[in-house]
């Protein structure tokens, strides 16, 4: 969330960002806020004033009864001030409670270089690796192609689980963990740390690291546990360090997160989006890095070029796109997505998305780092994501482009050492 004192001084950088968002009703949210941060202010000093007065009036009281003065009027005051403090206390509570809705609801601020936009079809290119395939064979569906290969099972992961799951069998585990394996060795040769994380986080957790309204179309909600299933590693990673003080010489943390995740809506759209690209858990490899403030763009980009070269060193055919102002939803400030080919779609659809949150999820985790020069002064950190690889839409990716006419597939080369150096699955 934005953090009050940059409201306080920038209400018109905001109006301004919620205009490009095409978010224009959140423009009174942050005119009602900083009224009622204002009351609040307020309520703050009458009641400090209303306690000192309570520690002090006794002694008014008595030195009046000493002075055989009438003290009436203090006793009557002193019977009141408990209760015109537990009233001041009771509406600090509650506007207290607006504004942090206010303030968890209002989106991050952009970054000059995000496009403006309506919606996805109008987020811009930045560049494309790669020269899509042509066939000289009908393609195959890839989730037809897995159960006929007997590489998945999804008919009866429905009777066992329900739609948007899958048993995933034989050589497309190998393809699988080979994928994970493979990401993880090269964002370790680049000083990432592998973190398995909880699968399951709490609800306080929750609310700080992700756009609430997910909690209605996405997570899993433990019955009678104040517990969530993650819907990716970033979550619990960003929470990890939650009320926590950084060094400078601590940043930037690289981690690279290793999960499977969970999430309920997988969406309904698309050519052979039923197989493995929109599914209820699939397993991810994500990067994350604390940052300095200083250094959060660079590392940006950084996490960009990570991605690209894991889809270019597999030889799958991608664009990268700049998001638009209205597709990139709450929490980032910057986000590119990574699309990979899909012949049978004739179109290149989303494998990754990479972050720049800036201060916006550190703001309600706490998380700060020291400014070296000043031991007293402390700041907001900045946190990234990016996925590295989410392995169910990229056997997708290979199913369709390394896919030949007898129905068997071509192994990446680069997987082929994980994979007991097959060549074809």
């Amino acid at each position: 969330m934005l953090d009050i004192r940059f409201v306080r001084a920038n209400p018109d950088i905001i109006r301004e960002d919620l205009k490009k968002r095409n978010d224009v009703e959140k423009i009174a949210w942050v005119d009602d806020l900083l009224l009622q941060d204002i009351r609040h202010r307020e309520l703050i000093g009458q009641t400090n004033e209303l306690r000192r007065r309570r520690n002090s009036i006794s002694h008014d009281i008595n030195r009046a009864k000493k002075a055989g003065e009438d003290a009436s009027a203090l006793i009557t005051e002193a019977a009141n001030l408990p209760g015109q403090i537990k009233e001041n206390e009771a509406e600090m509570e509650e506007i207290s409670t607006k504004i942090r809705d206010y303030l968890m609801r209002i989106p991050n601020i952009l970054h000059e270089s995000v496009p403006v936009g309506a919606d996805d079809t109008e987020n811009v290119e930045v560049k494309r690796f790669g020269t899509p395939q042509t066939f000289n064979f009908e393609l195959r569906n890839h989730g037809q192609l897995a159960v006929d290969n007997d590489w998945a099972d999804f008919e009866r992961a429905t009777k066992t689980s329900g739609a948007g799951f899958y048993f995933l069998k034989g050589n497309l585990v190998l393809l699988d963990l080979a994928l994970q394996r493979f990401s993880l060795d090269i964002l370790m040769e680049k000083g990432y740390t592998p973190v398995i994380p909880p699968y399951m986080i709490n609800r306080k957790s929750y609310e700080e690291v992700t756009d609430l309204d997910d909690f209605e179309k996405v997570m899993y909600k433990i019955e009678d546990n104040d517990a969530y299933l993650i819907a990716t590693s970033e979550h619990p990673m960003a929470a990890m360090y939650q009320d926590e003080i950084f060094e400078e010489k601590e940043l930037p943390l690289r981690l690279a997160g290793l999960s499977p995740c969970f999430r309920r809506e997988i969406g309904s759209h698309g050519l052979d989006t039923k197989g493995l690209f929109r599914v209820h858990q699939f397993h991810k490899v994500e990067q994350f890095v604390y940052s300095h403030p200083d250094d959060s763009w660079e590392i940006h980009e950084e996490l960009r070029e990570n991605a690209e070269e894991i889809f270019q060193k597999l030889e799958i055919p991608y664009r990268l796109v700049n998001i638009c102002t209205g597709d990139i939803g709450t929490v980032a400030a910057k986000k590119y997505d990574i699309e990979a080919w899909m012949p049978r779609e004739n179109e290149y659809r989303e494998v990754v998305s990479c972050s720049n949150c800036t201060t916006y999820q550190a703001v309600r985790l706490n998380i700060r780092v020291r400014d070296k020069e000043d031991f007293e002064s402390k700041q907001f950190i900045h946190t990234l994501n990016s996925t590295a690889i989410a392995t169910s839409r990229v056997m997708r990716a290979i199913l369709e482009n390394f896919q030949q006419e007898d129905g068997s597939v071509e192994i990446p080369k680069v997987l082929r050492s994980y994979m007991n150096n097959m060549e074809f699955l």
